[in-house]
């Protein structure tokens, strides 16, 4: 017999996301999850903080706009940021060719992924608990 908790776990079934450029979301997400580290934190406060701000410092650099550098933390998101916007544009020239609207929603989109695979859909207890 099952628990209400495990009961209610099931109805809260968390689906990934879909996007209209998924291929592309699909090729940026493989490449994270085998090239970088910051991902893994092990509190899911950490990884919502760590893919927010990274992502939206990437997606910055590669639409060309300012990125915010006033505090250590800024900085730290921005070294990461640096490489992966490098690192994209090295590896998915798809990317160079993309209005900054559509690099706005791909990393939208990635950053929801990420968020799923990482956060949301992860069956790692560790990130919820409360005594770690």
């Amino acid at each position: 017999m099952k628990s209400a908790s495990a009961s209610a776990a099931v109805k809260q079934k968390v689906e990934a996301p879909v996007h209209p450029m998924d291929a592309q979301i699909d090729e940026l997400t493989d490449f994270i999850m085998k090239n970088c580290l910051w991902q893994f934190h092990s509190r899911s406060w950490d990884r919502e903080r760590q893919n927010a701000e990274i992502l939206k410092k990437t997606k910055e650099l590669l639409c060309s706009e300012p990125v915010d550098l006033s505090t250590p933390h800024d900085r730290v998101y921005w070294v990461d940021a640096v490489c992966m916007a490098e690192d994209f544009r090295a590896h998915y020239p798809w990317i160079n060719n993309l209005s900054k609207d559509e690099i706005a929603s791909v990393m939208q989109g990635l950053k929801d992924r990420i968020d799923y695979l990482t956060i949301t859909g992860s069956l790692n207890e560790e990130l919820t608990d409360k005594h770690y």
